[in-house]
């Protein structure tokens, strides 16, 4: 992770990863991605640019024929005078129509969710939204995710040390 972030000569995130939501992939089976704009304001995007911002327990939802971020959290900005803003504001998402289309017709009909995956800046600075289009994962299913995660740390293992006769 700490190759993603790039940081300018201030400790600000030129571009990469600005937040991440970690349990998102663990309780949804995730079946397609989508980057979304995000409208922000200005002390909203500095603060993000520290790396402050969680997404844990944020979700998309559709009003009025619009994608808005609910629930996601980014404190507010320090540096400056003007910088009041509601930490927990919903934030409007920005897609094609025709993929507004599709993603709302997928949480509507087939009973998906479209969970909030990361936000990151892009090559050109600019704050997207990663957003997963997914079902959610019953308990026995994120055990099932966790016995392959244990299986594939302990194979890379025996496979680093095959050749030291230390098993």
């Amino acid at each position: 992770m700490a190759a993603s972030k790039k940081k300018t000569k201030g400790g600000l995130i030129s571009h990469g990863i600005a937040a991440q939501n970690r349990k998102g992939r663990f309780n949804y089976t995730i079946l397609e991605t989508v980057e979304a704009g995000l409208v922000l304001k200005g002390p909203e995007v500095k603060s993000l640019r520290m790396g402050r911002a969680t997404l844990t327990e944020a979700y998309a939802v559709e009003r009025n024929g619009e994608l808005w971020l609910v629930n996601s959290y980014i404190p507010e900005y320090q540096g400056g005078v003007l910088s009041r803003f509601d930490t927990r504001a919903p934030r409007k998402l920005l897609l094609h129509r025709k993929q507004l289309a599709k993603y709302i017709g997928e949480v509507t009909r087939a009973g998906a969710s479209l969970v909030p995956l990361d936000i990151h800046f892009n090559a050109r600075g600019v704050a997207k939204v990663t957003l997963g289009l997914g079902k959610g994962r019953k308990k026995e299913d994120k055990r099932h995710a966790i016995a392959d995660r244990d299986w594939q740390r302990d194979k890379a293992r025996l496979l680093r040390n095959k050749g030291r006769g230390d098993y």
